[in-house]
């Protein structure tokens, strides 16, 4: 099944790591609530933040709402696609969608995130 080798936050972004490094972006879930995405506001890149910091925002036609991090570490990358062509998180969330890489600060912190399982019931009740 999609999705079982990522972590998910309560605040709806999907986490995978690879070699220390996460990669992050917001689940389907969150891209189906939002409706069509036509701004990310993305982290800035070499800075580090602190868990559930606020680095960015997301904007639909809907709403606008905060990226919160889910796991300390520097920003290695931002996903200049998205930047640029904002509804890619819509049609491909899990894949070209993504938003920022993260090193890691503390890698313990992956596993206090949701696994898929959790996610479900998290986001269905």
């Amino acid at each position: 099944m999609a999705g079982e080798e990522l972590r998910y936050s309560k605040d709806h972004l999907w986490v995978k790591v690879e070699d220390g490094v996460a990669r992050l972006g917001i689940t389907e879930h969150a891209q189906r609530e939002l409706g069509e995405v036509v701004f990310v506001e993305l982290p800035v890149p070499k800075r580090t933040y602190a868990r559930d910091e606020v680095v960015g925002s997301i904007e639909s036609v809907k709403t606008t709402n905060d990226l919160f991090c889910p796991v300390a570490g520097e920003v290695v990358e931002i996903n200049t696609l998205v930047r640029d062509t904002p509804d890619t998180v819509n049609t491909d969330p899990l894949g070209q969608g993504w938003l920022f890489r993260v090193r890691l600060s503390d890698p313990a912190q992956v596993q206090e995130l949701m696994d898929l399982k959790a996610y479900t019931e998290f986001t269905h009740g």
